[in-house]
């Protein structure tokens, strides 16, 4: 392979969030030797929000993301709940529901957005689709109903968001002990009746009918989508007691690529025993793991896939056949295969809407909440299931209520070793021994990444859009071609 340099630009801009960079390295026979995903930006928001009063962190941490805002507001609300001096367990019921409709609607929300403007194209066009198809726009061309309904599945979760949270992006629920405000009754029923907006009915018919479109769209490339990017891995996320999926309040449990559980319903509280963060000096982002199986091994898969693997059932009856009917395709054992998390994380819009309808017709929700007294902790851990996966923000603060410490463990931080294995996959199955790097190639190695719905600027905290940048090294560390999908 000769040594020039060769470089390649091609729009439009990738869609995910944030920036990344892949190198792929070959050895002295020309043959992919490791491919590495790296993340290439860093602005530290763990450092700057040391100083600022405990009870700031659920509005601020919401800067982190525009996509799932909500996540980390929740997910500090929990550990601020416990430094205030309230556990999840002590909480205004009402309280509690208000929160999980508020989440319910954000992974609602984030899922419609993933799939319908983001994913849906490499499913309808394929992956050697021409640039100008790989686009939400080039949907709604050729796929008018569906791109509707996305859009409109979207709008939904958000209107519901603004509701609870008085905006759709970076609104206040969530405060230390409580919620800033409950439902009112007229607000309740825009959800609940046909109107301007679809209601809540229509979006589980909608939901029903999506996840029968991807069992479809199975059955007709199956080849595919159960052998690309597919590997063994092990599986991570939140359960409830008796073991349901569960997205607000539960035990972590984890599996490993058989089924042994390898993380056994532990509590948030206990994460630190549990899991490491390993560092690479190729990428800002982090490398979590079990400890007790060590960095090579303890490494996990979480998000939609993640969480169908590792949940014995789903608490609502829709969802829940549907789930048995997922599990039912590998016999009940661990579902290893990437390109499936669009099958789960539609399974799981749909679980959403019903948990949103069950709320919705529960009148608790209009109750006034009365906060307890204030009875201040040192520490707090709160830890949710965001839409891409188990999210992690733990606290410490000193004798004025000061934040002194800030670890925050971000779904797409957990992914990062299996993104790297979907690459590293990608690049030794279709880039291998190519004379030529088509755009089509390169396009499959975001596929791959793509199916885990990454948010690298929560996990970088970075700011600014994303080009991707494929390089191509020789044994010797030379540029051999050059890949960039540059930022609109």
């Amino acid at each position: 392979m000769s040594t020039a340099t060769r470089k390649i630009t091609i729009d439009p801009v990738t869609r995910v969030e944030g920036h990344g960079r892949v190198t792929v390295q070959m050895d002295e026979n020309g043959r992919v030797d490791r491919a590495r995903f790296h993340i290439v930006e860093f602005r530290g928001f763990e450092r700057f929000i040391q100083g600022h009063p405990y009870w700031e962190a659920p509005l601020l941490v919401q800067r982190l993301c525009g996509i799932c805002p909500v996540s980390h507001h929740l997910a500090a609300a929990k550990a601020i709940d416990q430094i205030y001096g309230v556990d999840p367990e002590d909480l205004h019921p009402t309280a509690t529901k208000i929160r999980r409709l508020l989440h319910y609607a954000q992974v609602f929300q984030s899922h419609a957005l993933h799939f319908f403007y983001l994913a849906s194209p490499d499913l309808l066009f394929g992956v050697d689709a021409p640039v100008e198809k790989r686009s939400v726009g080039a949907v709604a061309m050729e796929h008018e109903e569906l791109a509707r309904r996305g859009i409109q599945m979207r709008q939904f979760g958000q209107e519901l968001i603004k509701a609870l949270a008085g905006k759709k992006i970076h609104g206040i629920t969530a405060i230390p002990g409580g919620v800033h405000k409950t439902f009112y009754p007229e607000e309740r029923e825009y959800f609940l009746e046909e109107n301007n907006t679809p209601s809540v009915d229509t979006m589980i018919k909608w939901a029903q009918e999506t996840v029968e479109f991807i069992k479809d769209y199975h059955d007709q490339h199956f080849s595919w989508l159960d052998s690309f990017a597919s590997y063994p891995s092990g599986h991570l996320g939140l359960v409830g007691s008796d073991g349901a999926l569960e997205f607000y309040d539960g035990n972590m449990r984890a599996i490993d690529n058989t089924g042994q559980i390898t993380l056994n319903d532990v509590h948030s509280n206990d994460y630190l025993r549990y899991f490491g963060e390993g560092v690479e000096k190729w990428s800002y982002m982090k490398f979590p793991f079990l400890r007790h199986l060590g960095r090579q091994t303890g490494w996990n898969r979480v998000g939609p896939l993640a969480r169908l693997n590792v949940c014995d059932h789903i608490s609502t009856p829709l969802a829940n056949e549907e789930l048995r009917e997922f599990k039912a395709y590998t016999n009940n054992r661990p579902n290893n295969h990437t390109m499936h998390s669009h099958w789960a994380r539609l399974i799981e819009i749909l679980h959403c809407a019903e948990l949103i309808k069950n709320l919705l017709n529960d009148k608790a929700i209009l109750e006034v909440v009365e906060r307890p007294g204030v009875n201040r902790r040192p520490e707090g851990i709160g830890i949710i299931e965001a839409p891409r996966g188990t999210l992690i923000h733990h606290y410490q603060v000193d004798e004025k209520g000061s934040i002194t410490k800030c670890n925050l463990i971000v779904s797409t931080t957990h992914n990062n070793e299996p993104m790297n294995r979907a690459v590293q996959w990608v690049a030794q199955n279709v880039l291998d021994q190519q004379k030529e790097i088509t755009n089509g190639m390169l396009n499959q190695v975001e596929v791959a990444i793509r199916a885990y719905d990454p948010c690298l600027s929560c996990a970088t905290h970075a700011m600014g859009q994303m080009p991707l940048v494929l390089t191509v090294l020789d044994s010797e560390g030379n540029v051999v071609a050059e890949h960039v999908k540059d930022a609109a």
